[in-house]
């Protein structure tokens, strides 16, 4: 039994739902069928009542054709990957899909807390120092404003750490959680060359198999204008996962955030390739990089009240909330849209778009012409 997702068992997942679902509504990727829409753990109170309703949410998702679950450690102080591994045990335990079914991404970067949240900035230093400092991770000066860190040692720590919570031998995706973050302390330079050393240490999880693939999760890196202090270019980090490991890398998916309000990975030309401006994703499709969306429906704020161009350019739908994630979904170049789904009534909601192929492109661009 494979420790990972595999490009069998993802089909096998995908077969399952012939002529149930939209057969766009997977997309091959990586080797892997994904489902165009993914569950994501981002928000929620620290609480064993949303522990309970996102073990309950995976679960329904799985079933009605979601196999790809995002999370991150520093998600609910590290409950939404101990949420999370729960679920796995469960479905695993009873059948209901096997590892090789379920692509899982988790991230390393911030500083997760256990459990609750810092009482004050004492506690956050007291914390640090017994979990990191006194132990010899990492020193105060590998974090950045306090609470970013991508050392080697660090992000050992906290790929562990994240294997432990999720009750897995290995995940599918590391990503490096908002790397732009150290661009605030670090000129562009050294940032490149902390990446370096990040995808040396990523590349040798890759090979004790710890996890598959590797990338970024960023939230403004990738879309700010080329000028801006956070900016990151897509080529330059393929140009150092190259670096690192060659044209075997591993460095193959990354996350932004793309919705209804948020659409500069389609529209802004703000990435160079080869000398030539070029919007993110035709960056990404062109360095082979498969892209995930965060923020899809900018967490529940476009759920309700779209203009009515909205409901015209994605017909058939029933809530805003659908067409806000179908608008995602339908985005050229995108794999899967992320979604954050703690109930499983925004579960029964969301998933009911899977049975309905994503919107055609000349559809899509039509919304674009009436703004």
């Amino acid at each position: 039994m494979s420790k990972h997702a595999t490009p069998a068992g993802t089909r096998n997942y995908y077969q399952r739902f012939a002529g149930e679902l939209a057969s766009a509504h997977f997309r091959q990727a990586q080797e892997l069928w994904l489902s165009s829409i993914g569950l994501g753990t981002y928000l929620g109170q620290p609480d064993d009542r949303t522990d309970a309703a996102y073990q309950a949410a995976v679960k329904r998702a799985v079933a009605l054709g979601c196999n790809v679950i995002d999370t991150a450690s520093n998600y609910r102080f590290q409950r939404s990957e101990r949420s999370l591994g729960a679920a796995f045990a469960s479905l695993f335990a009873d059948g209901a899909v096997t590892r090789e079914e379920i692509v899982v991404t988790t991230k390393g970067g911030f500083v997760p807390f256990d459990n609750v949240p810092p009482r004050g900035q004492s506690d956050f230093k007291r914390y640090v120092e017994e979990m990191f400092i006194n132990t010899g991770v990492c020193a105060w000066e590998d974090f950045v404003q306090g609470q970013h860190c991508m050392t080697s040692k660090y992000l050992a720590h906290q790929l562990a750490q994240s294997l432990r919570n999720l009750q897995l031998e290995a995940v599918d995706v590391y990503y490096l959680h908002n790397p732009e973050s150290q661009l605030a302390e670090v000129a562009p330079d050294d940032f490149y060359a902390r990446l370096h050393t990040a995808f040396e240490f990523l590349e040798e999880a890759v090979a004790a198999g710890k996890l598959a693939l590797y990338g970024t999760a960023t939230w403004n890196g990738y879309r700010v204008p080329l000028n801006s202090a956070e900016y990151v270019s897509l080529e330059r980090v393929v140009q150092t996962a190259l670096a690192v490991a060659g044209g075997q890398h591993h460095f193959k998916v990354v996350q932004l955030p793309i919705n209804l309000a948020m659409t500069e990975a389609f529209t802004h030309a703000n990435q160079t390739l080869n000398g030539q401006p070029v919007t993110f994703l035709e960056a990404a499709a062109e360095l082979g990089i498969t892209v995930m969306t965060s923020g899809s429906i900018l967490q529940s704020r476009l759920a309700s009240g779209l203009p009515p161009i909205v409901n015209e350019a994605f017909p058939g739908l029933s809530t805003d909330a659908q067409r806000a994630l179908q608008f995602v979904r339908s985005t050229p170049g995108v794999t899967t849209a992320l979604v954050g789904m703690s109930q499983v009534e925004h579960v029964a909601e969301n998933l009911a778009l899977a049975k309905m192929p994503p919107a055609a492109t000349a559809e899509y661009l039509k919304l674009f012409s009436k703004n």
